[in-house]
């Protein structure tokens, strides 16, 4: 005689089959391209739109909404989406709505489970790199690409801002990244991830102001609040004054501009359309110096070592904690973490943060 566990198993299961056995044959015919394509006006607002955002033509848009509409209107008797004028937003009904919100739920969902699985079974590998630490990773490539191309493993190179670091490792839309953090001198990482410690430098000031204005000395942290400063809206340099000046920096601070990109920085002072200094490190300075950055002009000046706490950069690769360890050394995620570890000219450090 069968378990009483047994027995419900044995109900649950006939009446799942019972269920994908009753969906209705219209609604088995919807595909996923169908779907997206919903989603994707839902999002546009039209069909030009979506179809200019799909690399298609418009007409094979509203095509797969008529299509939609009429398979919507014999399985609930309401349509999907109704245009409302020449140039107007389509207008979705409560059913457009919700199958909208399942649409995106189940591409999400998919797509999602989809890159866990090439993680898993190493068929692809995301590398996060900001726009200065991508050297990094032409350092090691050379050494790993014969081996993924037998392999049949594609690297994926995705841009990360400095800003962005953790929350796309954290997400896991990058399985490793390469950038800098802000950290006391001297003293060991503290992150919540395996950390492979790369180089240490310090900031500096790039400034257009004549050597009268500002002579070649090293610039006390009493000094730098008079200076005219084009400061970063956020990022890692913000960190440093936010530190060093409190979250109100600037409230502190002489900014006469405030930038997001370190080339719109560079490009104000060397055209002169500004006047005064910019915060970046030292390898950044010394680019734009080379001209290997825009930097016509400008002069290198150090800062003093009066700043408290003692700040510099640190710069490395991340992984999430542990994660590597799941997979076999062979895994693409783990010949990529040794190679950096035997290029890196310091050595591995594994950091975590105490809690």
């Amino acid at each position: 005689m069968p378990s009483p566990e047994t027995a419900d198993d044995e109900v649950d299961a006939a009446g799942l089959l019972g269920t994908l056995l009753a969906c209705p044959p219209e609604m088995l015919d919807v595909s996923l391209d169908q779907l997206r394509t919903l989603a994707v006006v839902h999002t546009t607002g039209t069909a030009q739109r979506a179809a200019r955002a799909l690399g298609r033509e418009q007409s094979s848009v509203q095509k797969q909404l008529d299509n939609l509409n009429r398979t919507a209107t014999r399985l609930v008797g309401e349509a999907l989406v109704v245009k409302q004028g020449r140039g107007k937003d389509f207008l979705f009904t409560p059913s457009g709505e919700e199958l909208v919100a399942l649409a995106t739920d189940t591409l999400r969902s998919w797509t999602d489970s989809l890159h866990r699985s090439r993680r898993r079974v190493g068929s692809t590998v995301t590398f996060g790199t900001t726009e200065f630490t991508v050297e990094f990773l032409g350092a090691v490539w050379p050494g790993l690409r014969a081996d993924f191309e037998r392999r049949d493993v594609h690297l994926n190179i995705e841009h990360v801002r400095t800003r962005d670091l953790w929350r796309k490792l954290d997400a896991k839309k990058v399985d490793l990244v390469c950038g800098s953090f802000a950290a006391e001198t001297g003293r060991p990482a503290e992150l919540d991830y395996d950390f492979l410690e790369w180089h240490r430098e310090r900031v500096a000031l790039l400034t257009n102001l004549t050597t009268r204005e500002l002579p070649d000395t090293p610039i006390a942290a009493a000094r730098l609040p008079g200076l005219p400063l084009l400061a970063p809206t956020a990022g890692l340099l913000a960190q440093f004054l936010g530190r060093w000046y409190g979250p109100d920096y600037r409230g502190t601070l002489d900014v006469i501009a405030d930038i997001d990109s370190l080339n719109y920085g560079l490009n104000l002072l060397t055209t002169e359309l500004l006047y005064g200094c910019m915060l970046t490190t030292e390898r950044v300075a010394d680019a734009a110096l080379e001209g290997r950055l825009p930097g016509r002009g400008l002069r290198k000046i150090a800062l003093a070592n009066d700043y408290e706490p003692a700040l510099e950069i640190v710069t490395g690769i991340f992984a999430r904690k542990g994660e590597r360890e799941r997979y076999a050394e062979d895994h693409p995620l783990n010949l990529l973490w040794k190679a950096f570890a035997e290029a890196t000219p310091t050595r591995s450090v594994l950091a975590t943060l105490p809690g």
